[in-house]
């Protein structure tokens, strides 16, 4: 009898990854399940980008912490036109605008604001529990906090705006990443010090891959309350800042990002 056929050393690494590897063939294309399964993904991913905001949800779950919230939303006024005119998802509406300014809330140091970006799905699921994670680190620090925006069809510069408006000291926007073929509801964080319109992409920090299979809602708001203590520290963020937030001890006895009182 013959040598068993040796084990194809890529099938043991498709439990490691998402990524589409050892795939197979059937002849000299995909097996009908994979062409399927890619497919669905293709699917999936659309549907985040185009699936309706929720606010009023993101909102009731929000005020359930204990924060106050405030709706806002941007110059886009469709989903269409807000992904033919990523300019527009930058500014606020004229009606958002006077929200802000009606809200009467100014000077704190944090704003956080809550945006649907590229994945309603991804704001749905993760923003609230975000916010709940990070509530610890922003109790012990001491940081005062506004009211949470949340924005409707934003884009991650929107925040400048806002935080601007706010006279914030700081903004962090929370909003759905461009779906992926094996990650259509990813959350990522855009922290910005002294936001202001004009303010590039180079002139903020992002955290990325929020979700159950990326980076967890705990080591989310250690690494978001790291930033925030060495940006308040350094009086900037963006490239300026390098994340070395992974250097601090992260045992259950000394995990704490944030300097000694």
């Amino acid at each position: 009898m013959g040598e068993p056929p040796a084990r194809d050393p890529w099938t043991q690494l498709t439990g490691l990854t998402a990524a589409r590897i050892a795939l197979g063939r059937a002849g000299p294309a995909l097996p009908t399940r994979e062409v399927l399964a890619l497919a669905l993904a293709h699917a999936q991913a659309r549907d985040a980008v185009h699936a309706p905001f929720d606010a009023d949800a993101v909102a009731r779950g929000l005020e359930a912490l204990g924060h106050a919230t405030v709706q806002v939303a941007s110059a886009a006024p469709d989903r269409a036109t807000y992904l033919r005119r990523p300019d527009l998802g930058r500014r606020l509406s004229g009606a958002g605008r006077e929200t802000l300014e009606r809200s009467g809330a100014r000077g704190s140091d944090l704003v956080l604001v809550v945006a649907d970006g590229l994945s309603s799905a991804a704001a749905h699921a993760h923003a609230v529990p975000l916010v709940a994670a990070l509530a610890p680190y922003v109790d012990r620090a001491g940081w005062s906090l506004g009211p949470v925006v949340i924005a409707t069809q934003a884009r991650v510069a929107l925040g400048d705006e806002i935080g601007e408006r706010l006279g914030a000291g700081m903004v962090a926007l929370l909003v759905g990443e461009r779906p992926g073929l094996s990650s259509p509801d990813s959350l990522g964080i855009y922290l910005t010090h002294a936001p202001h319109v004009g303010r590039t992409d180079a002139e903020r920090n992002c955290i990325s891959n929020i979700r159950p299979e990326g980076l967890s809602y705990d080591e989310a708001a250690f690494k978001l309350a790291w930033h925030i203590a060495e940006a308040r520290r350094l009086g900037l963020t963006g490239v300026g800042l390098k994340d070395e937030s992974d250097l601090v001890s992260l045992t259950l006895e000394s995990r704490d990002p944030l300097p000694p009182a």
